[in-house]
């Protein structure tokens, strides 16, 4: 039975004939520094330029590569789940395809990993125009402070995990960027490390301002998720008690007021009491639904030290 790689190495590609075949070299001289074994995985995240054809190229003359791909394009998330659950190495590092991650900075993300269980690549010198480099600070600050992860680049995608921490953990959508936080979730420790960040020569970035909006939606799915997952109730019970103690609190004051002769039956404030109360009913009433959902699925939330 053939021992399995020590290294895997995942490189989701889009449309890069042009650089992977350098990247592929540079791959190749820093990994052999390292001493270790490895496998290197490139995900065809639905090429239309000729880069399966490109890639088959290095397979034919490399049999650590394989080659994932597939039919669409289905997004970076899609392409790194599908990966973490193929891989076999005890270390997974992940880069992206367009030469700006430089490989020669492996050796030192394998060497902060003795230390935590993720280590998250720190772009610290971009190479990147405004129009991304200042979302991007943005992003990274909210983020930052809602997940209680303390690193500054969420979003780079030069990472390495031990393989423990990919088997036990879901991406979908967009939530490639929040790796960290999941991680940090489920118990793992998460450190950084300055890399060397290039800048891009050929082929076109893959990110436009549309990522934005997608981001701030799946930071909020994030902090949901980390935060209420297991008790949905102290989210919608709480918002629920505060609606409902507001429209109590408008509905006794109009009662007071009935109670000594005024009208209050065509009142605005009457409608506005009753609404809230109603809407506090509800959120209680989603909250223990999902409360029911949880207790009745299976919690494989927890991982045991170890996994």
């Amino acid at each position: 039975m053939t021992k399995p790689p020590y290294l895997s190495i995942i490189i989701p590609v889009y449309n890069e004939k042009d650089n992977i075949i350098e990247l592929h070299d540079e791959l190749l001289k820093a990994l052999s520094s390292t001493g270790q074994t490895y496998e290197i995985l490139f995900i065809d995240d639905g090429s239309r330029d000729g880069t399966y054809q490109a890639l088959d190229s290095i397979r034919e003359a490399d049999n650590s590569v394989k080659i994932i791909r597939f039919q669409k394009n289905f997004g970076k998330s899609a392409a790194l789940s599908y990966g973490f659950s193929r891989v076999k190495g005890e270390v997974i590092i992940t880069m992206d395809g367009d030469l700006q991650d430089d490989p020669r900075e492996i050796p030192q993300l394998l060497a902060a990993l003795a230390n935590y269980d993720v280590v998250s690549g720190w772009k610290r010198k971009r190479h990147d125009p405004l129009t991304k480099t200042l979302p991007s600070k943005i992003f990274n600050w909210l983020t930052r402070h809602l997940t209680g992860v303390n690193i500054h680049d969420f979003n780079c995608g030069f990472k390495a995990y031990r393989n423990g921490v990919v088997k036990n953990i879901n991406i979908y959508g967009e939530m490639h960027r929040y790796i960290p936080a999941i991680a940090y979730w489920k118990g793992y420790s998460v450190g950084e490390v300055p890399v060397n960040h290039r800048p891009r020569t050929r082929g076109k970035s893959k990110y436009g301002t549309g990522r934005l909006l997608k981001g701030l939606l799946d930071l909020i799915t994030i902090k949901f998720l980390m935060s209420y997952c297991q008790r949905p109730l102290h989210l919608f019970g709480g918002m629920g008690f505060l609606s409902g103690g507001v429209g109590t609190a408008i509905c006794s004051y109009l009662l007071y007021t009935w109670l000594t002769g005024e009208k209050i039956g065509d009142r605005p404030l009457l409608t506005l009491g009753v609404l809230l109360i109603i809407l506090g009913i509800q959120f209680v009433a989603i909250g223990l639904i999902g409360e029911l959902i949880v207790s009745s699925r299976e919690n494989r939330e927890w991982v045991v030290k170890g996994d």
